[in-house]
């Protein structure tokens, strides 16, 4: 069996969940190829070794409808596996299937993408006028793939897909589909392989007391909160690493325009190199605030930090408690003051830090290895013969 994963923007979010389900069906033995646009100059997420990544360059309409032509041409899989409801993803999957081919299609979804836009009440409702600017004007809004307008159209032909997996309870209340965790190779992401001072000094960070967030920030995402707790703290050896940035507009510079002093950027690795990275951190902060994107979001931020055995600290939002059970540090979403008090209780005490870290590890191994993914992506796949 050939599975292919159709993924709707290479350079977004979506490739990092659409490479890891890859590695996933590939523990399942399952030969597999990611196919999907390429909207921004460069691939978000290096791939992982050994993942076919085929990118065709993605453009608005009118062209982009000769480009979703070459995009099916080059999906060759037996079954379809669209990762996120986008027209660029899940809608040219549905076409596949009911027009090109008849190939079952499975749904995979990672957020709820109309949280972006405000959730159910979000409208569109244009003048003539401008809805005359939305389809025929060089920028019109409506020329873009993924406008927020098709997005919700998208979700309701949910239920055409063949097989649906989800990361989080909410989307699963919402959606319905088998539960698929953002989980960890925690072979590869294993703690005994690697000395976290040496990992300090290759990265820069020796002789730091250092609190990392190895993804992209956003608002939702609440680096601003940990920032703050910092600086309530004032302990010049504090640092915050964040590993890779932002991609999506100028928030990174934003963030070091105000807090630099207490920021380490790291740039952007392959997954492989991300094990001895995490390593370096003396705790991994994932400080989610409470908003509808993070109520949907399984953020894999959590992951890394409990396959690494650290402490991680995190917030009352979503599944997050859940996730990690009694193996991390949890605060109020948005409570600088609740982070700063947590930050001083790890740094007393990293004996009973260190034994929290271990039993995360435990747990992700349990519940939240490739392993643990691939029993329901078998029972997704098996409801699509």
């Amino acid at each position: 069996m050939k599975v292919s994963l159709v993924v709707s923007d290479l350079s977004g979010g979506g490739a990092v969940r659409a490479f890891l389900l890859a590695q996933v069906l590939q523990k399942l033995q399952i030969e597999i190829e990611v196919v999907g646009f390429q909207f921004g100059k460069e691939l978000y997420a290096i791939p992982p070794n050994g993942i076919p990544v085929i990118a065709i360059p993605g453009q608005k309409y009118p062209q982009f409808l000769v480009q979703a032509r070459s995009l099916w041409s080059k999906i060759d899989g037996d079954l379809i596996y669209a990762v996120k409801p986008k027209p660029s993803s899940f809608g040219l999957s549905l076409v596949q299937k009911s027009w090109l081919g008849g190939r079952k299609v499975l749904l995979d979804m990672d957020d709820w993408e109309m949280s972006w836009y405000g959730g159910d009440e979000w409208t569109y409702r244009p003048s003539l006028k401008q809805l005359y600017r939305d389809i025929f004007k060089k920028n019109g809004q409506l020329r873009e793939p993924d406008h927020p307008l098709y997005v919700k159209w998208m979700e309701k032909w949910v239920s055409r897909a063949d097989a649906i997996t989800v990361d989080t309870q909410f989307l699963q209340n919402r959606f319905g589909g088998l539960y698929v965790p953002n989980g960890k190779d925690t072979e590869m992401f294993d703690p005994q392989k690697y000395d976290p001072e040496k990992s300090r000094e290759l990265y820069g960070l020796s002789g730091y007391r250092i609190l990392m967030f190895p993804g992209a920030p956003r608002p939702h995402k609440g680096v601003e909160d940990v920032l703050k707790a910092l600086d309530m703290l004032g302990e010049p050896d504090f640092r915050l690493a964040i590993v890779g940035g932002s991609p999506y507009d100028d928030y990174d510079d934003r963030l070091m325009q105000q807090w630099g002093q207490w920021i380490i950027q790291l740039p952007k690795c392959p997954v492989e190199e991300m094990p001895q990275v995490v390593a370096a951190a003396h705790v991994v902060v994932v400080p989610q605030r409470d908003t509808l994107t993070a109520q949907a979001q399984f953020p894999l931020k959590l992951t890394d930090g409990m396959a690494m055995a650290k402490p991680v600290l995190s917030t009352r939002v979503g599944d997050i408690p859940e996730i990690l059970g009694d193996t991390g540090y949890l605060v109020a979403p948005s409570s600088p003051a609740q982070i700063a008090a947590q930050i001083s209780l790890i740094f007393a005490d990293l004996e009973a830090a260190a034994q929290k870290g271990n039993r995360a590890r435990a747990r992700c191994v349990k519940y939240y290895s490739l392993e643990a993914m691939a029993t329901p992506i078998a029972s997704a796949i098996s409801q699509c013969q």
